[in-house]
């Protein structure tokens, strides 16, 4: 049987009023989360950010970018975490298309 892995990307926004330990301790949660369920490409912290629009009365945001291949069922088990964990303002999770190479 062939096991499928995906390459995706996910960004999440932790709310920036949370102290340094509790926004570390979230970042640290999720990338030990994704690297049990698959293998962690890259992790990018971007830190405080303004947010686009207010988030429940919020202006400011810490983001996080973290690439990671896995099989195609973690990401909705990705999202309902991030759905039920206080301090994620918002989250997306991207499947990467593969770039082919076309040969002429």
């Amino acid at each position: 049987m062939i096991e499928v892995i995906n390459k995706y990307e996910t960004i999440f926004v932790i709310d920036a009023s949370l102290e340094e330990e509790k926004i570390a301790a979230l970042v640290e949660k999720f990338k030990s989360l994704i690297s049990g369920a698959g293998e962690i490409e890259s992790v990018d912290e971007w830190g405080k950010r303004r947010l686009a629009y207010p988030i429940n009365d919020l202006t400011e945001g810490y983001y996080v970018l973290i690439n990671f291949s896995s099989k195609p069922d973690f990401p909705q088990e990705l999202e309902r975490i991030y759905r039920i964990t206080d301090g994620i303002l918002r989250d997306i999770v991207i499947k990467k298309e593969e770039k082919r190479k076309i040969s002429k």
